[in-house]
């Protein structure tokens, strides 16, 4: 009898989930939301500017979890075997030579480029921009080929280089960089050393140009060419990189103190949420996991033997060994999905806080009950609402580009879009086109990796939106015209570092042995309506369109 312990740090929250190794069985869990983030700190978004502190993981790391053992039997905690941590990505954030990240020393704590930059963060469009346009022209290798073809500024290299050039003092005193995903396992097993700690196969693949045909990251002759400022920086970073069933090495003194945990629990190597959310979905080869959240992740494992090193265009990288040892990871994914209906639902918020706080005859607590099941109801009541709208005599149409656009082919600077508005439009009608837009969204990429030669057997999903929105999930599966089957563990991304926790501790021998025994299988299918499919089909064409228009002027 033994438990592995599972720690998803998303962009709000970080959850811990201990887990029975023989038959997957969720014991405790427990979610700290981060104080800081959630006060707005440190962030700007009309500048697309998006920072966390360390403070908040910190916090977080340690609360998660023993709340999560509270909650399991008296003797669970000393059963302990293994910990695996997933995070955001990327991530990134400067670190001294101990590796300790800057906003965590004296005369930093309060600047944000001392701090992580969160996956969202778009301040580097340029860097990103200028990382393309050297990919083509320099005369050597296109670090971009197994990215995409193009780099976004969500990515390592292109939030390296913005901060290092916004920030003298972060320039000075920063002597490394450090994946989120990275740095939590370092902490754990006592050796945050930038040149000793494991660096995720996950984060270098998909985020940072590392490639085992290119002998690993980019060379020095491109990325000084690219920025003086990036000399010498390769030398401060790795060379290899490790797979999520590999072990980091075993919890430190301080830590199995903080945790009350065994000392031989095993820490395995980090890597992003939506790799790990897919082995929780139980993920096979060319199925479709998505992650429908804030934003969506879409990842498909397809054996090397049959992808080899052709690369694949328009995606967010493809990385053997990223999800599953011995299979190649694709991703791909929407820089905005839930954030949409958030905005959506904050704009229609803002007269219901600004206007009922003026009203001199309320009560404050009758007030703040108005704002808070206003807030509370928002969504569900617009969803019922735009759930008896029908798409064929609608005349709206929207771009799901509030954030940009992640895949197929990653274009930052984009902005989203409504056509077709009219006197007659109510708040539900913009609502539903939204989602609509969403779902076009993702029909984008299914269509890619199709085009590209990755065919799709089946499509999963996991996440926040796909457990709570009927609308959305019944939208979507009309619009690719596919079943999408809703995995039934609430929390997934936990449950998949669990499962490779499980085999860096040594309990199952390989991923797809641990998915077997430790799954929770799927809890509804959602099945194509075929005359929906049939609207939507049409569409879609406008919505394409509508796409090429936008993007034209965006130009």
């Amino acid at each position: 009898m033994s438990y592995t312990i599972g720690v998803d740090y998303g962009t709000d929250s970080v959850r811990a989930l201990v887990v029975d190794t023989r038959t997957g069985e969720e014991m405790g869990t427990h979610v700290f939301e981060y104080p800081r983030w959630k006060e707005g700190l440190y962030c700007d978004p009309s500048t697309m500017c998006f920072r966390q502190h360390p403070l908040d993981y910190l916090e977080g790391l340690e609360v998660s979890i023993v709340g999560a053992l509270e909650q399991c039997g008296s003797d669970v905690a000393q059963k302990v075997v293994g910990i695996s941590v997933d995070t955001t990505g990327s991530t990134p954030v400067a670190v001294n030579r101990q590796g300790v990240p800057l906003a965590l020393l004296p005369g930093f704590e309060e600047n944000p480029n001392a701090m992580f930059v969160l996956w969202k963060d778009h301040t580097a469009l340029k860097e990103a921009d200028e990382i393309n346009a050297l990919a083509r022209s320099w005369g050597g290798i296109d670090f971009t080929l197994y990215e995409g073809g193009i780099y976004s500024s969500e990515w390592f290299w292109a939030k390296v280089l913005h901060v290092l050039r916004e920030d003298k003092i972060i320039r000075e005193q920063a002597w490394s960089w450090v994946e989120h995903c990275d740095w939590i396992p370092a902490l754990l097993v006592g050796d945050t050393d930038p040149l000793k700690l494991k660096r995720s196969r996950c984060a270098a693949g998909h985020k940072a140009m590392w490639h085992e045909s290119f002998g690993g990251l980019p060379e020095e002759e491109f990325l000084v060419k690219l920025d003086p400022l990036l000399g010498g920086l390769k030398e401060r970073l790795f060379e290899e990189t490790f797979s999520c069933e590999v072990k980091v090495g075993t919890l430190s003194e301080e830590w199995t103190g903080r945790l009350g945990l065994p000392a031989t629990v095993a820490v395995g190597a980090g890597a992003f949420d939506a790799h790990l959310g897919a082995l929780g979905a139980e993920i096979g080869p060319y199925q479709l996991s998505k992650v429908m959240g804030t934003s969506t992740c879409d990842m498909i494992i397809v054996p090397q033997s049959e992808l080899g090193d052709r690369p694949v265009e328009g995606i967010c990288g493809q990385v053997d060994g990223s999800i599953v040892p011995g299979m190649v990871g694709l991703e791909a994914g929407q820089s905005a999905f839930g954030d949409i209906y958030a905005w959506f639902k904050d704009l229609l918020m803002w007269p219901v806080e600004n206007v009922v706080s003026e009203i001199k005859d309320l009560d404050e607590a009758l007030k703040q009950k108005i704002l808070k099941e206003s807030a509370d109801h928002m969504i569900a009541q617009l969803s019922e609402a735009a759930a008896r709208i029908n798409p064929a005599e609608s005349s709206l149409l929207a771009l799901d580009w509030m954030n940009g656009r992640r895949t197929p082919d990653a274009n930052q600077n984009l902005k989203g879009a409504i056509m077709g508005l009219t006197l007659g439009t109510d708040a539900p009608a913009i609502f539903r086109a939204l989602v609509e837009a969403t779902a076009f969204g993702a029909k984008m990429i299914v269509d890619r990796f199709v085009e590209e030669g990755v065919r799709i057997d089946e499509v999963i999903a996991l996440g926040g939106v796909a457990k709570k929105s009927p609308l959305v999930m019944q939208i979507v599966a009309d619009v690719l015209n596919k079943p999408i089957k809703v995995a039934r563990s609430e929390q997934a991304v936990a449950l998949g570092s669990a499962m490779a926790a499980s085999v860096v501790a040594g309990v199952h021998g390989s991923i797809p042995e641990a998915q077997h025994a430790m799954g929770g299988g799927f809890e509804t299918e959602y099945h194509p309506d075929p005359a929906m499919a049939q609207v939507y089909t049409k569409l879609y064409e406008k919505y394409k369109h509508f796409g090429q228009f936008v993007e034209g002027e965006t130009q």
